[in-house]
């Protein structure tokens, strides 16, 4: 019995536990993002700085993404892509979510 009871207090935590790649970011604001209105300034102060940063054909690029696993096999992920123009506006966005 005694083994029992250790071998389920070792186990737990792992049941438990998860991992994450990326940074989460407050998904509420996405709902305001104008294309051609929308500066990177105000992209900023509501996501804050980008998980990741690249070009597509010579324009700014910005990734937010979060991704969680449980090892319950559980997945939850967040993705947000802003792409800008040459006055640094919004040019395009894509948001997906599993949450």
């Amino acid at each position: 019995m005694k083994s029992y009871f250790l071998l389920a207090v070792l186990l737990f935590p792992l049941w438990l536990g998860c991992a994450s790649v990326g940074k989460d970011f407050d998904s509420g604001k996405v709902k305001d993002i104008k294309n051609d209105v929308t500066t990177q300034l105000e992209i900023i102060d509501w996501f804050g700085v980008p998980y990741k940063e690249g070009n597509e054909n010579g324009y700014p690029m910005w990734t937010y993404q979060i991704d969680k696993w449980k090892v319950v096999g559980e997945v939850e992920s967040k993705n947000l892509v802003i792409l800008f123009d040459d006055k640094n506006n919004v040019k395009a966005y894509r948001y997906e979510s599993s949450y």
